[in-house]
């Protein structure tokens, strides 16, 4: 049973916030300047910058290596605050981890058959890290790269701008493309990412994210225990190496059927082959919406412990529901506690897997004079 909005309001106001006509509990909407420390070095002596960003509630501090958002603070029904995101304490654990907590991905985000693909007759080989596959840009992905980080405090709220230019040939891709992406948190305390790419050539491209989510917070277990919704008919089966068959096939009398809000661990022990074959959910779904030029709202994900909510809505046409299948207990998060399977779950909203071998499948491919742009945003409350 919910709160009672009195309740809320006075939890709210004890730990200086306040709340919504809805009941969902916010902090007053004044902001702090972004700050940042020194986190700590790379090999060769380039400084890695940490920021502090701080609006609406929300508080989120931000690595330039990675673009890695090592924490989200958010608020629960009570107003008591906690990090939702996983990550590390240390630069040394992000260098050496092949987890992508929190990181940009990039050129390409998910899996590419082989490494390979051909574009305007030429076939280009990128770096395979991932079986016999290329998984998010290769071993040194945008994820493994120091980012240009410029702050900013404005109408809009207050952010980061990141920008990384990756050059021709870099992992194996064609061209050289300019990386812009800008992480706001508005008054509400909502975090929105925009991003933006061009390139001096015909290359692909596939941007993301890959927060690992915990909204009973990190390294508290399981999120087993959390409700998701997702809005999607459809999801792209893939083979044993994770790569999409090209099928469309319906969610319904499966699995992988979210249309209606239920714990992620209901059906996760499910003999489904898929299920087998990813150890649990790491699968795209296909949005009903589509690509659209605005954010669209697709997803729900909360804990019903703390009430905390995340809505999110994207431009892209899909999304990885990852269930954290491969966190095997090895490595040690910012709260202390090991990681165990299924102990932070990913929603990354992208274009769909292997799309450059993928023809049915929504285009990633980018040309000299356009401009990609995909936004994705994030709801935060407590009910």
């Amino acid at each position: 049973m919910e709160t009672s909005r009195r309740t809320v309001l006075a939890a709210a106001a004890a730990a200086g916030l306040t709340a919504s006509a809805t009941g969902a509990a916010h902090a007053t909407p004044t902001r702090t300047a972004p700050a940042k420390e020194l986190f700590g070095r790379m090999p060769d002596g380039t400084k890695v910058e940490r920021w502090t960003l701080q609006n609406g509630g929300t508080r989120m501090k931000v690595l330039s290596y990675g673009g890695i958002v090592q924490s989200l603070e958010l608020p629960d029904r009570h107003g008591r605050y906690t990090n939702v995101s996983l990550g590390f304490d240390n630069l040394d654990d992000y260098l050496t981890a092949t987890t992508y907590f929190g990181a940009l991905i990039g050129r390409y985000g998910n899996r590419i058959d082989k490494g390979r693909f051909t574009l305007e007759g030429t076939t280009y080989q990128l770096d395979v890290n991932d079986g016999d596959n290329s998984l998010h840009g290769g071993a040194k992905g945008f994820d493994k790269r120091v980012w240009d980080v410029e702050p900013f405090s404005g109408a809009s709220g207050v952010g980061l701008v990141l920008r990384y230019t990756s050059a021709d040939g870099e992992m194996g891709y064609p061209g050289t493309l300019k990386v812009k992406v800008t992480y706001t948190l508005d008054a509400r305390g909502d975090w929105r990412i925009d991003y933006e790419a061009t390139t001096d050539k015909t290359t692909v491209v596939n941007l993301t994210n890959h927060t690992y989510y915990n909204l009973a917070g990190e390294g508290s277990g399981t999120v087993l225990d959390h409700e998701l919704a997702l809005a999607a008919r459809r999801f792209t089966p893939t083979d044993k190496g994770l790569i999409p068959t090209g099928e469309l096939a319906p969610v319904s009398g499966t699995p992988f059927d979210f249309r209606r809000p239920k714990t992620i661990g209901r059906d996760i022990r499910t003999a489904h082959p898929q299920l087998v074959t990813g150890q649990g959910y790491d699968h795209n779904w296909v949005l009903d919406k589509g690509a659209t030029s605005a954010p669209e709202p697709f997803a729900t994900l909360r804990d019903p412990g703390s009430g905390r909510t995340m809505k999110i809505a994207t431009t892209e046409p899909g999304v990885q529901f990852y269930s954290g299948n491969f966190l095997d207990g090895t490595l040690t998060g910012t709260a202390g506690r090991v990681y165990r399977q299924s102990d932070g779950l990913c929603l990354e909203t992208q274009h769909f897997p292997d799309s450059p071998n993928q023809p049915e499948f929504p285009s990633t491919v980018l040309r000299p004079g356009q401009t990609y742009r995909s936004a994705t945003v994030h709801q935060f409350s407590a009910r």
